[in-house]
């Protein structure tokens, strides 16, 4: 158990998230994860008219890469010093980091101003995500743990159907600098929400070692980052120079970052933060490029094709819901195992759109039993790391869980990028093919490594 409160006799836990003594927290944390979220989303939306505006096409990539590359780094120092301190420091630095991030950006007159503000954002946001899980470990009994991460299960798939559409109109009526400048307003309120709770949690007194050496690789990790993400862009010999080395250096700084282990898929809290990697990668790989697909070679609209990949978010809420609410009746590696098998049968339902003569409702249910079988392993990743982790290690533990995503994820989608991009002047559907390949591989993966938690 990782507090006295989860110490506590079944009987006396607390029934519900939302009961008195949890309300605010749990209302702060799910309002600040659906702020991200929505920003997220939002800006992906905008960043094209904010790039014409601006004259900024050629850091496009720059804009969105960059916020992944400092959340390393946040994620990081903030699992450090969140076992060291408790997390009220690493959230509240995130969010001045994040809020600073959004001004700069919101008010840039220049493309590098608003990728300096982006590069803020991301350090701020990776800081939250880790201080926010170290406070559902340290505040919340184990018992109810599945139900919070249901819960912010839900606070990613509201902002995924809406999000979009709401920055369009923000962008059309106010223009693209409140899709920036609003976040503040409600992040602020959310974040007040959560003082209590994070006075409530004391420091630890352990010792921890110097952080030099872990901000180093942070700082190779992120550069890592940035450069598959940029190479991921370039087509052929360009895209080599810059893919290899990145992807030699993120090797050897994930190998110094994550616990020992990790990248041999050793049995237990190892194979936790590996297959989260692994199955994420699988998700968002085939996320990239299903709206491509869709609009592409089946002729949908953009519109329709966003609707489509919201069938994904809304099975992923199911199956959060169902691993937080399903009790004692399955545990967390049956509930693993079922979601890795139901991913790979949902990747190969996807992938049959590739062919003109395929129902696209098969396809769309192909897409819907994916995100369920995320929703089930999502949640129960998280919840496995704090209960697998000493209350001294959780900031640590929950860091090198969120950096094993950000990590996995980027290498994935760079490299996939790269050999698609290059399949499509020897044959589009060989491209399609092979991009699902990989990322069924990678499902198949995701039910070994399953097995091994």
């Amino acid at each position: 158990m990782s507090s006295d409160v989860a110490s506590l006799p079944a009987t006396d836990a607390p029934p519900s998230i939302l009961s008195p003594r949890y309300r605010a927290t749990t209302v702060g944390m799910v309002a600040l994860v659906s702020l991200h979220a929505f920003e997220a989303l939002a800006v992906a939306a905008a960043m094209p008219t904010v790039a014409h505006d601006l004259d900024g096409l050629r850091l496009y990539a720059l804009a969105f890469g960059g916020t992944l590359a400092t959340s390393v780094i946040g994620m990081t120092l903030a699992g450090r010093w969140s076992d060291r301190l408790g997390p009220a420091r690493p959230l509240w630095l995130g969010l001045a980091c994040f809020i600073a991030g959004l001004l700069v950006a919101g008010f840039a007159q220049h493309m590098p101003v608003l990728v300096l503000g982006r590069l803020l954002q991301g350090l701020g946001a990776g800081a939250i995500s880790v201080a926010l899980y170290v406070l559902v470990g340290r505040t919340f009994p184990e018992s109810l743990r599945p139900r919070v991460f249901a819960a912010f299960s839900a606070g990613w798939v509201v902002p995924s159907l809406i999000g979009p559409a709401i920055s369009g109109l923000i962008v059309q009526h106010l223009g693209w600098r409140w899709v920036f400048l609003g976040v503040p307003l409600l992040a602020i309120p959310a974040a007040l929400l959560l003082r209590p709770a994070l006075r409530a949690v004391p420091p630890l007194a352990v010792g921890v070692g110097s952080n030099r050496s872990v901000v180093r690789w942070a700082i190779g990790a992120s550069l890592g980052a940035l450069l598959l993400y940029v190479g991921g862009q370039q087509v052929g010999w360009p895209a080599l120079a810059l893919l290899l080395p990145a992807i030699a250096l993120l090797a050897l700084c994930s190998w110094k970052l994550l616990p020992q282990g990790t990248l041999r898929l050793r049995r237990g809290l190892p194979s936790v933060i590996a297959l989260r990697g692994i199955a994420a990668s699988a998700f968002f790989g085939c996320e990239a490029f299903l709206p491509l697909l869709l609009q592409r070679e089946r002729g949908l609209s953009p519109l329709l094709a966003g609707v489509a990949l919201s069938l994904g978010a809304l099975g992923w809420f199911s199956g959060s819901w169902f691993q937080g609410h399903q009790g004692q009746g399955m545990s967390r590696r049956t509930l693993l195992g079922a979601g890795a098998l139901l991913m790979c049968a949902g990747i190969i339902g996807t992938a049959l759109a590739i062919q003109p003569g395929v129902p696209l409702w098969l396809a769309l249910a192909g897409w819907t039993l994916t995100g369920l079988g995320m929703g089930l392993i999502y949640p129960s990743l998280s919840v496995l790391t704090l209960s697998l982790s000493p209350p001294a290690q959780q900031g640590a533990n929950t860091s090198a869980l969120q950096l094993s995503e950000a990590l996995a994820v980027a290498t994935t989608l760079a490299v996939s990028g790269s050999l698609f991009a290059w399949m499509l002047s020897v044959d589009v559907t060989l491209g399609y093919l092979q991009t699902f390949a990989i990322m069924l591989l990678l499902a198949a993966a995701s039910v070994v490594v399953a097995r091994r938690v």
